[in-house]
């Protein structure tokens, strides 16, 4: 019987690196991980060191060759990578070398800037041409920044031996020994870089940050030929045949193929993202046009987006810095120990608000707390603001596509938690699906890069999937409660951006 051909998805998160292999069916086959360490060097800012990216994602890929056997490595015959987006990495051509920290996507230490980009009234041209804000969140005032404060990227930059990527950028450079110094559009198009219906680089805009257009990475389709991963690395060989950023990766991953049909994963952050088809849908009230993915010629998905910089990190703080709990699973029997909040409200916004506020200056707040509070009712409420931020993001979103969604689709390592996602039926009154591998990002890629290599034919063949084994959670609030729900929540957002005029 011929071998089964499997499928590597190299997925680069930000607190740590994953390899994964599938079969074309995207039913996972193996994997491994490797953590990665993030630095908070002042308030607001956080950043890593690009050589512990690469090096997190090696290990996660040799742990992962250790692991499978021998045949299942030779029927290894595509790989794609997916990774946070927008965090900014700058390195000297000739030799690799990191010209200073990666800005994470996170990071607000560009506020000021931004602000004084927007006061020389720059955000609308830009707003138009990328379908983004003009926030710290994107890679563009990153860029400036470090050319700016960095003393070997300015180096690099006068000795025109400067080189630009996001993550999947610097991943296929090392992968491929520096042969290829690319960027697929799904990353691109959340530089702040990147004209979303002409699908190139904006030379005005690189002017603004003062980035010569050599330093920038070739601009590709999402799915190609790609390079192979070089020899002396952990599938050498393997040709590398599609890029995605992680939320769109996530996005196909949950096989999100209609107008309309919608996912938010819950990782580091909290992503909503809506497949608006050939249609680039422009919103008024902060939700981001975005590339979703292309086809081998470049021809694009669009995509609605609301991001959250904050979900995961919740539950993070809950256990290293309150120590509240031991283990992030803990939350959830925590949670479960009170029938309710008790009216504690908990505001996530630790890093600042993304949307719709686009707010890097708000702070998180606790409230609502009484002597009869509990660690209890502060894991729910906890695990509740991660839902009702959500709540925000599809109640905006049904208003931009001007349709309801039918059902939210979830993934993510905070999806695993039952409160939560009951907390997110109730709040926004539609069915939340769960599927039984939470690994969507891994597998969006993965299947991207099975089109691209011919070992899948069509994706839509694999949607009736995807409901196989999937948990589904039905909302048991009842309108008026959930709409005061959502006020005391608004009100309590308020608040929040709020904080930094007391």
């Amino acid at each position: 019987m011929a071998k089964q051909p499997l499928l590597l998805a190299l997925d680069q998160g930000t607190s740590s690196s994953r390899a994964a292999l599938f079969n074309p069916l995207g039913e996972l086959v193996a994997s491994a991980s490797a953590p990665l360490a993030i630095e908070y060097p002042a308030d607001g800012w956080v950043q890593q060191d690009p050589n512990a990216i690469w090096e997190s994602q090696t290990q996660a890929m040799f742990k992962l060759e250790q692991k499978i056997s021998k045949e299942q490595r030779n029927s290894v015959i595509s790989c794609g990578i997916t990774n946070q987006r927008e965090t900014t990495v700058l390195w000297e051509r000739s030799t690799g070398k990191p010209c200073g920290p990666a800005i994470v996507w996170q990071d607000g230490r560009t506020a000021n800037l931004c602000s004084q980009w927007k006061l020389q009234g720059l955000e609308t041209e830009w707003r138009q041409r990328t379908g983004l804000m003009l926030d710290p969140y994107f890679s563009a005032s990153k860029i400036h920044w470090l050319l700016q404060n960095a003393d070997a990227a300015s180096n690099a930059l006068v000795h025109k031996d400067l080189c630009f990527g996001t993550v999947e950028s610097w991943l296929l450079w090392n992968l491929t020994g520096g042969k290829r110094h690319c960027s697929d559009m799904s990353n691109a198009s959340r530089t702040l870089l990147m004209d979303l219906e002409k699908l190139e680089w904006v030379e005005k805009f690189c002017d603004t940050i003062e980035l010569p257009l050599r330093a920038l990475p070739e601009l590709v389709p999402c799915r190609g030929d790609f390079g192979k991963i070089d020899q002396g690395l952990p599938f050498s060989d393997v040709a590398i045949n599609a890029l995605l950023g992680d939320q769109q990766a996530a996005t196909l991953g949950q096989l999100c193929l209609e107008k309309g049909e919608a996912k938010c994963t819950y990782g580091t952050g909290a992503f909503l993202v809506v497949n608006t088809k050939q249609e680039i849908c422009r919103s008024n009230s902060g939700l981001l046009s975005t590339l979703a993915w292309t086809d081998e010629e470049g021809n694009p998905t669009y995509c609605l987006e609301g991001s959250l910089f904050n979900a995961g990190t919740v539950v993070q703080w809950l256990r290293d810095g309150l120590k509240i709990i031991h283990q992030a699973d803990q939350i959830n029997s925590l949670a479960e120990k009170v029938k309710d909040s008790a009216g504690v409200m908990l505001v996530p916004a630790f890093t600042g608000w993304g949307t719709p506020y686009w707010d890097p200056n708000a702070r998180g707040i606790l409230i609502g707390l009484t002597r009869d509070t509990k660690q209890g009712h502060i894991a729910r409420a906890a695990l509740e603001g991660i839902a009702l931020s959500v709540a925000s993001l599809i109640k905006l979103a049904e208003e931009a596509l001007n349709q309801p969604l039918a059902e939210l689709a979830v993934d993510g390592g905070a999806a695993a938690s039952n409160p939560l996602l009951q907390a997110q039926a109730d709040s926004t009154g539609i069915k939340v699906r769960r599927p039984s591998n939470l690994e969507s990002t891994a597998k969006g890629v993965a299947l991207l890069a099975g089109i691209q290599s011919g070992v899948i034919t069509d994706l839509k063949a694999l949607v009736p999937q995807r409901q196989k084994k999937a948990e589904l959670f039905l909302p048991n609030l009842d309108s008026a409660s959930r709409q005061s729900w959502l006020s005391r929540w608004d009100a309590a957002v308020k608040r929040s951006l709020q904080w930094h005029d007391q």
